[in-house]
């Protein structure tokens, strides 16, 4: 390579930057390559986690660096390893939806339906409507419940005081109230059975959902006016972490990340599962695919599942919650398979099942949407700082229970 330093006369040297090519973010290893090169320095590997908070869990970045810079990143799973898939093909079917609660554990309530939606497609069993309804309900509380989580974790990256975050935990926990009171447990739910519910809401129950839903619009117009329009938030998370839209379809991001993109894909109304096609909503979609649209997404994401839970605590139909030939005990479904899945906060979790007439499922696997969104992070953090490395991971909404699988 061309020298780009010129000696004087007086034995000086004059860098000349016009000559390196110019810096790009998508392909930023060729500028600093190219500065690399002419300093002859040595760029730094550091490695970073595993360790809360900045790598959220057992989860590590081994990043290379130049000066700032990242111009390579490594991200390393499997300190959290819990061999779930393993564990279910030598659990019964119904032992198995405990563990299900485990894998994402802000969102169990979601992780059962997608597990049953699979049981039920091998055993084809019906669901009542009644339960149909309660399952969109306790969904879209957990989407709330995880994207305001996600909001305060990622204000907390930004360098923001625990202001937002408090905020977020204190809508969390009225939502884990309601949890605990129908289900037993606030986070570790198992509430979900094949064919249905395990118990049905009362009418208190509902009318606490009811209060919460109403009160939570409210509660979002105070959030954002603390941090949507912030400057500091702006500088910080516009134009960083972009992803295009082509690599988030064939890396095979969903949920929000890949709404952020612009690429209209929920499967609420792409596979119309449980009794969504009855509800009126919008899917939001960003323009940029940068931290602040992946922020976004989320707050309207979130708007539009009170939209969902208002009309689905209106219209909630009588009726049994559990179908009445449903058999819990010795439960062998037919030789086959199926593939489950929901649209869950996330992205995507799906669960595929193989049978061979047996009390165990004979294959057993789950796509997790946090494993699979977080294979594109090297590609969001080139060109940028080790600062930016960790809101971006941030934007990404990952829980290691259902990374390391």
């Amino acid at each position: 390579m061309k020298s780009n330093i010129e000696t004087t006369g007086e034995g000086s040297a004059n860098f000349s930057p016009s000559a390196l090519p110019p810096f790009s973010l998508s392909n930023p290893g060729a500028h600093v390559r190219a500065v690399h090169d002419e300093f002859h320095g040595d760029l730094l590997e550091v490695s970073m986690g595993p360790h809360h908070p900045s790598t959220h869990g057992v989860f590590r970045m081994v990043v290379t660096l130049d000066g700032e810079r990242i111009v390579k990143l490594r991200p390393v799973f499997g300190y959290l390893h819990r061999n779930h898939e393993k564990i279910g093909e030598n659990t019964t079917y119904l032992g198995s939806m405990p563990y299900t609660d485990r894998l994402d554990y802000l969102c169990s309530m979601t992780n059962n339906w997608a597990y049953a939606i699979a049981v039920e497609k091998l055993a084809d069993l019906p669901v009542p409507e009644r339960a149909e309804y309660v399952r969109v309900i306790l969904a879209e509380l957990t989407r709330l419940l995880n994207h305001t989580c996600l909001a305060g974790f990622l204000m907390q990256d930004c360098g923001a005081s625990g202001t937002p975050l408090m905020y977020a935990f204190r809508e969390r926990e009225k939502i884990l109230d309601l949890f605990e009171s129908l289900s037993g447990s606030r986070m570790m739910c198992n509430y979900q059975r094949f064919g249905g519910c395990r118990v049905d809401p009362p009418a208190a129950w509902l009318e606490g959902a009811k209060r919460l839903t109403d009160a939570y619009g409210p509660f979002l117009d105070e959030f954002e006016a603390l941090l949507t329009g912030n400057e500091i938030i702006m500088a910080r998370t516009q134009g960083v972490g972009r992803l295009a839209p082509a690599l988030a379809i064939n890396a095979g991001v969903t949920g929000p990340m890949l709404r952020a993109c612009g690429v209209a894909h929920d499967l609420r109304k792409v596979d119309g599962y449980g009794v969504y096609p009855r509800f009126d909503f919008r899917v939001p979609l960003g323009d940029h695919g940068d931290v602040y649209d992946r922020y976004m997404i989320r707050v309207l994401e979130m708007r539009e599942s009170i939209k969902i839970l208002q009309q689905a605590l209106r219209d909630l139909p009588a009726g049994p919650i559990m179908d009445p030939k449903a058999k819990l005990r010795g439960f062998r479904p037919k030789a086959g398979e199926a593939y489950g899945r929901i649209e869950g906060p996330k992205g995507e979790i799906g669960f595929y099942l193989i049978s061979d007439g047996g009390p165990n499922p004979w294959r057993y696997r789950v796509r997790a949407p946090s494993f699979v969104n977080l294979t594109i992070l090297e590609d969001m953090c080139l060109g940028h700082t080790v600062a930016d490395a960790v809101i971006i991971l941030g934007s990404v909404d990952i829980v290691l229970g259902e990374v390391d699988r």
